[in-house]
């Protein structure tokens, strides 16, 4: 535990404007985008007060965070658990970010400045050497970045808001639903947003976003192999003082 309180206090130090609800909100958010966390699994308060060396307030205010994005579900008197969306969830999910990555890819085509598309493709860039070492987790983690940036450059805090919820859902809804194989090529889909970005060419850009919506929605069944619900072992990193 006191591991776990020295890695929250290096995190503040690191962006002394975050409170330890914002940290650990930040690490279970991650958890999630990375598949870590399993859809249905309970966040049991005392063990992750446990986990991250804070008291069960903090906890719930960073579970009430993330239940305000639905990607946590609270339920009074049982406590909170990771959402597991219905299959009609996942396609009303799947449907309302094709119209938020639109919105969204239109203002950052008139918006973006030269140096938010190098920083777009240098996430890409990470992005690809994770999934080339095989770090799946950080890959899928980082392909959440990439439209989590772009949110930020289309300079509308709703569709910010917005899309914060709805990529951690989809990426619970590739836990749960994903099908074949592990393949993983949104990279070299964003490597050809990012160009047609820096031209500023919109009508390309925005078919090419709803041609990685329509590859990410074709793969969907059942997949939770890499998810866990032992929050332990999704936060050890965490615990060994990682």
């Amino acid at each position: 535990m006191n591991q776990t309180l020295d890695s929250i206090k290096t995190d503040k130090k690191r962006g002394s404007k975050k409170t330890q609800d914002d940290i650990v909100y930040a690490h279970i958010f991650d958890a999630i985008l990375e598949q870590r966390l399993a859809p249905g699994t309970k966040l049991n308060e005392e063990s992750l007060g446990e986990i991250f060396g804070v008291s069960r307030t903090i906890i719930r205010r960073a579970l009430s965070r993330l239940g305000h994005e639905q990607v946590v579900v609270l339920r009074p008197n049982r406590g909170a658990v990771v959402a597991s969306p219905t299959i009609e969830e996942a396609r009303q999910i799947v449907f309302a970010r094709r119209v938020v990555e639109k919105a969204v890819t239109e203002l950052v085509c008139e918006n973006a400045e030269s140096t938010q598309v190098d920083k777009l493709k240098k996430l890409v860039e990470e992005e690809q050497a994770c999934f080339s070492r095989g770090d799946r987790g950080a890959g899928i983690r980082l392909s959440g970045e990439f439209h989590l940036l772009m949110a930020e450059m289309a300079n509308n805090p709703p569709l910010l808001s917005f899309q914060r919820s709805l990529v951690s859902l989809c990426s619970l809804i590739i836990a749960q639903y994903e099908s074949g194989a592990k393949s993983h090529c949104s990279y070299d889909e964003h490597y050809e947003l990012i160009e047609a970005i820096r031209k500023r060419d919109k009508n390309k850009a925005v078919r090419l976003m709803m041609h990685h919506l329509d590859h990410i929605e074709d793969k969907l069944s059942l997949d939770d192999e890499n998810a866990s619900d032992d929050l332990k072992a999704v936060f050890s990193g965490l615990l060994s003082g990682k």
